[in-house]
């Protein structure tokens, strides 16, 4: 009996130091970005070691989030600032400082799909593994998630949640003539989905305002799509945006 209840004690120990060093966010962003916006600015852009990626909206990252910023003012959720982290801590970032590098071997039955699915179009660097671990190093840290979950989690709420395709059906197609209502694109989003999206425009080169990125709210075991907490400008203006051809 006194070796089960070491035995115990031992496992309950070690329970209580993984509940305590667990990251306390709120929930996850889910961050997907139309390619054609990213590359239709002045920077332009570059395609990955594996080539042009497809006309197909990307993943940028999976990123824990807090539904109020820590410290530094910031309590004024409908800033954008708050969002992005500009006042005080509004989420967390490189949660382990020794032993977080990402090892290929980890993910190595889903380097097709992630090369697919979470291309890089820096011009900084074309290596997609170095940019999925940055993503990881940065963000995936924090998650309470192993490497492999996170990525496969990320790529299973792409799958779950097409926006090319969500938007084709409510005729929102890629164009360069043509504009679209924000409203629109936010409309169809959730309606296809369950749950309210925010929208971010970029600009292109004539100044003109096109849909960037679309963060998509996600539960803290990243599988379920939420209405997101927090409301963020859309840096949109006019009402309409363009989806630019890629």
């Amino acid at each position: 009996m006194m070796k089960i209840a070491v035995a115990c004690g031992l496992v309950l120990s070690s329970l209580l130091a993984v509940s305590s060093t667990a990251e306390q966010f709120d929930f996850f962003y889910f961050v997907q970005q139309w390619p054609g916006s990213f590359c239709d600015t002045w920077r332009g852009c570059c395609f990955p070691d594996t080539g042009k990626p497809a006309a197909d909206f990307g993943i940028h990252g999976l990123w824990p989030n807090y539904a109020k910023c820590h410290g530094g003012g910031g309590d004024d959720a409908s800033s954008f600032f708050s969002i992005v982290g500009r006042r005080g801590r509004c989420w967390p970032e490189y949660c382990e400082e020794d032993g977080n590098a990402l090892s290929p071997w980890e993910i190595r039955d889903l380097v097709a799909s992630l090369a697919r699915n979470w291309p890089t179009l820096s011009c900084r660097s074309g290596d997609s593994f170095e940019f999925w671990s940055y993503e990881w190093k940065k963000h995936g840290t924090c998650s309470n998630l192993r490497p492999h979950d996170y990525f496969a989690r990320a790529l299973a709420l792409k799958a779950a949640h097409n926006l090319t395709a969500i938007l084709a059906a409510a005729g929102i197609v890629p164009s360069d003539t043509e504009t679209y209502s924000l409203s629109g694109v936010s409309d169809a989003i959730a309606a296809a989905t369950g749950a309210t999206a925010n929208l971010q425009c970029n600009r292109d080169k004539d100044g003109q305002a096109q849909l960037y990125q679309v963060f998509q709210c996600v539960d803290r075991e990243a599988k379920q799509l939420i209405d997101c907490p927090l409301h963020m400008r859309s840096r949109c203006s006019g009402g309409s945006v363009k989806l630019p051809l890629f």
